[in-house]
């Protein structure tokens, strides 16, 4: 045993910074909390969204490269009344609505996107997030029209991982 080591305290350090870790976890967030311990708790939101009935979204995204984006709704007595990782794949069909999102409900939801870009096939822009499923690196892929509506909506592989050899 090296000099000066302690496993007691080795154990203690490591405890307290895997504690740490949760604690900045939007998604272990106790619901019912006020809106200053979800903030001193999680530190400052990537973005802030004003919800229906008087309530805000706290945005945590880990975006660009990130895989997550997590939402913390605050009701209008400034109680944390939610919280959700968005980038599920089995939440998409229950959130995502074409023909009745716009521009504003999608960066509610998602955030800022990974990517833009433009493609032939359609007439518009598409936006894109990085997500996970099933540890596999996977796309999300929302389809904006010119008017700023949602048109539709689809996922794929990340092509550019890693583990992919062409």
């Amino acid at each position: 045993m090296t000099a000066g080591w302690r496993p007691s305290l080795a154990c203690a350090a490591l405890a307290a910074l895997v504690l740490a870790g949760c604690a900045s976890e939007p998604t272990r967030l106790a619901l019912g909390v006020t809106r200053a311990e979800a903030l001193q708790r999680l530190g400052m939101p990537t973005a802030v969204y004003p919800l229906p009935g008087g309530g805000e979204r706290l945005q945590y995204s880990r975006g660009p490269m990130g895989y997550e984006v997590n939402n913390v709704d605050v009701d209008a007595q400034g109680r944390v009344v939610s919280t959700r990782q968005e980038l599920q794949e089995s939440l998409f069909d229950r959130t995502i609505q074409p023909g009745r999102w716009r521009e504003a409900d999608v960066l509610r939801t998602y955030g800022r996107p990974y990517e833009t870009a433009r493609v032939g096939s359609f007439d518009g822009v598409v936006w894109t997030w990085r997500f996970k499923s099933m540890n596999a690196p996977r796309l999300l892929h929302i389809y904006i029209d010119p008017t700023g509506e949602v048109a539709r909506y689809h996922t794929a592989d990340d092509v550019m991982r890693d583990d992919v050899r062409w």
